[in-house]
């Protein structure tokens, strides 16, 4: 039977201080819900020239950034480098341990760079995966539209109205979708069945509907889906002034702890102590951390 998913709960992006003076709203990884595995962090960053995410860690994640506006620089110690301009995409598995740097250069006539980044867990047997790295143009990421033009959906990874995104570009099996309402138009979107589900709004005002209710949710807030449901049903009234975006992700929820310090995700506090250890020490994949600088860090205002 199907069934549209009711909405468990909806919050507001929180402002954060990141990396070196930037400012980001945190969703997933927020006070209002820590993990909601497989997803461990939502970030919707907003970042000026003055600014960026100088040499840091990961281990045992994966992170996913999206370039909305302007231009990022990436560089990591394993030697890939490159920029992502708007649209694109790079999918980096930290895996048992990778450092790196990000720096948003903005845009030409000076406003800031925006992109998201969403991290997420890796299974306990790949948390010591050797790191790799993956750049995605906008180029090849599929779009479909529906309802007449009314509704356009970016295919991040997944599937939607019958296009499909690249496969395996994470190890976690996740649906990231883009999705784009214009006033009067609708979608009715499949998710995976048991699958964590959940959306940030990005632009507008949208409206999801349930057998039970339909609830308007506003920009820069997080919707949390329940568990059962076959689809999302979402619109945007006639009545409203613009279009509404909305980020729609669903991702496999993995049965295992998380034990999140800072950059490094595990599933014991030993083994945070052991990431804190080894990254210290450069050992264990973080021998190349010793004395590694990123050519694209830039001076910035802390």
């Amino acid at each position: 039977m199907n069934t549209a998913r009711k909405i468990k709960t909806i919050f507001a992006a929180i402002d954060v201080t990141e990396g070196a003076g930037a400012r980001v709203r945190r969703s997933i990884g927020s006070q209002q819900l820590r993990n909601f595995s497989p997803f461990l962090l939502l970030d919707h960053a907003t970042v000026g020239p003055d600014a960026g995410f100088p040499e840091h860690p990961h281990r045992g994640q994966e992170t996913v950034t999206y370039c909305l506006a302007g231009y990022s620089d990436h560089e990591d110690f394993t030697g890939h480098k490159g920029t992502l301009g708007p649209g694109d995409l790079q999918f980096m598995t930290a895996g048992r341990g990778i450092m790196h740097a990000e720096m948003p250069r903005g845009n030409p006539d000076g406003s800031p760079g925006v992109g998201i980044q969403l991290w997420v867990d890796l299974p306990k047997a790949l948390k010591y995966v050797e790191p790799r790295y993956r750049y995605v143009n906008v180029s090849e990421v599929p779009r479909v539209e529906v309802d007449n033009g009314c509704v356009a959906i970016t295919v991040i990874a997944g599937q939607s109205h019958g296009v499909e995104s690249k496969n395996d570009l994470t190890y976690t099996p996740i649906w990231y979708l883009d999705i784009e309402i214009r006033p009067g138009g609708s979608i009715k979107q499949i998710v995976p069945v048991g699958w964590n589900t959940f959306a940030y709004i990005l632009e507008g005002t949208m409206t999801f509907h349930s057998e039970a209710s339909s609830v308007r949710a506003r920009q820069y807030h997080t919707v949390i889906f329940h568990g059962a449901g076959t689809h999302i049903e979402a619109s945007v009234p006639e009545d409203e002034p613009r279009a509404a975006r909305f980020l729609l992700l669903s991702g496999e929820p993995l049965n295992q702890r998380i034990v999140h310090y800072g950059p490094f995700v595990c599933t014991s506090e030993e083994e945070i102590y052991e990431a804190i250890s080894d990254f210290r020490n450069g050992k264990n994949e973080f021998e190349r951390a010793i004395g590694w600088q990123s050519s694209i860090t830039k001076p910035v205002s802390l």
